[in-house]
């Protein structure tokens, strides 16, 4: 992937080159600077040196959160989903065992 992604983060451009595993490279961008803008509307006057660095640690915290709550909601869907899964494989086993002594697996 040869595609050159450039972020503004406080009147500064910044470029990058995404590696081959990132599919939507200009969005992942576009996400933080969403997050630094909700956390830079915090600050009421132009950010300082030192308060561009709080905004940046309070996006990362805010992406890390998110990040961590949809890894985990991923996580129960897939515990739900495994147990729904087995359950109507049982059933399905039960059916072919009650009609053709058969078993899927």
């Amino acid at each position: 992937m040869d595609e050159l992604i450039v972020i503004e983060i406080f009147g500064e451009e910044y470029r990058f080159r995404p590696d081959g595993q990132v599919e939507n490279p200009d969005q992942v961008a576009q996400h933080l600077k969403q997050y630094i803008k909700e956390s830079e509307a915090i600050f009421q006057n132009k950010p300082s040196d030192k308060n561009k660095i709080v905004i940046l640690l309070l996006a990362a915290m805010n992406l890390s959160r998110d990040f961590h709550e949809l890894k985990k909601n991923c996580s129960e869907l897939e515990e739900v989903t495994e147990k729904r899964v087995s359950s109507i494989l049982e059933k399905i086993n039960k059916g072919f065992e009650k009609n053709n002594n058969f078993k899927l697996l």
